[in-house]
């Protein structure tokens, strides 16, 4: 499902999952933007997301991926900007009801903690699922407006 770009990043601890991804998502004939990191040298997660969210913000990206050792960091520091809805996943499951449910435009792997396999599945999952709207939609509209009340 050939959209906008798909923006990938990861540090160091995600670089190897971040490049299988990139791969299978250029090979689906995705368009994508490697924001880094480009090796397996220590970096911090943080800059990476940080960079995710001026993709998204700047319209560069219209979706993401993130991996790093857990998935946490990268995608603490990737939510961080309004304009990102960041998810961590950990299945086909978790993909689903975060397209589903949350409108994520950007999903987040831990590479030492999920399967090659499973997080190829997720994504493709993740990609192919639509927002489902409905009673989400204004809970999801909060979440772009700064702290929830």
């Amino acid at each position: 499902m050939p959209g906008g770009a798909i923006a990938v990043a990861s540090d160091h601890a995600g670089f190897d999952l971040k490049e299988l991804l990139k791969r299978d998502l250029q090979d689906a004939g995705h368009t994508v933007l490697d924001l880094g990191t480009h090796s397996t040298q220590s970096v911090d997660y943080a800059d990476y997301g940080a960079a995710m969210g001026e993709a998204i913000a700047s319209g560069k990206a219209e979706r993401g991926v993130l991996v790093c050792g857990t998935g946490i960091g990268i995608s603490i520091a990737a939510n961080r900007n309004p304009a990102v809805r960041a998810a961590l996943v950990h299945d086909e499951t978790t993909a689903r009801l975060t397209r589903l449910h949350n409108d994520a435009n950007v999903v987040a792997f831990g590479q030492r903690v999920i399967g090659i396999e499973t997080a190829r599945a997720a994504l493709k999952v993740f990609l192919s699922t639509e927002f489902e709207g409905g009673r989400h939609a204004a809970r999801v509209a909060k979440l772009s407006k700064g702290p929830v009340k």
